[in-house]
């Protein structure tokens, strides 16, 4: 164990996941979730984003073209977590989804924040969620984060998208 903690300003800054099939990728990323894409190589790699930054996502086909997914009991990447800024964001990108007839694997309030869940193409797992601010968090007498897993009411996140 490191002897001093990590710099507070340190973020994972993109994920970069391997695909099947590159465009059936883009068609989830890009035209379900409303990533934009920032560059395309060929038919191997593309890189996506939201509000211009360089990629958040980076999706390629160099040593997965038409394979499957992992089988379950075997080590890899459990979900990549998108972070939406308020809830009616949140609520635009579950609409987005239920428009596309994709379904929910599961649907939490975790007190820190309100996430969904759901695989992509390729099953791969993907959470968005949406963070509280730290003064709503749940503590417990002891002072010490209290997080929590509870069913999240869908219906009324959906009652606050954006028009």
């Amino acid at each position: 164990m490191s002897q001093s903690p990590v710099h507070a300003g340190t973020r994972i800054g993109h994920v970069h996941l391997k695909v099947a099939d590159l465009d059936r990728a883009l068609g989830f990323y890009c035209g379900v979730l409303g990533f934009e894409l920032m560059q395309k190589m060929g038919s191997s790699a593309a890189f996506i984003s939201a509000g211009g930054y360089h990629h958040h996502i980076g999706l390629n086909t160099w040593e997965s073209k038409g394979g499957s997914p992992p089988p379950p009991g075997t080590t890899g990447l459990y979900h990549t977590a998108i972070l939406y800024p308020t809830r009616p964001a949140l609520a635009d990108a579950l609409h987005r989804v239920l428009t596309a007839g994709i379904a929910l694997d599961g649907a939490s309030d975790h007190g820190v924040s309100e996430a969904l869940y759901l695989r992509d193409p390729d099953q791969n797992g993907v959470e968005l969620y949406r963070d509280r601010p730290k003064e709503e968090w749940p503590f417990g007498p002891d002072g010490k984060l209290a997080m929590i897993t509870k069913r999240l009411d869908v219906e009324a996140l959906l009652r606050e998208r954006e028009e």
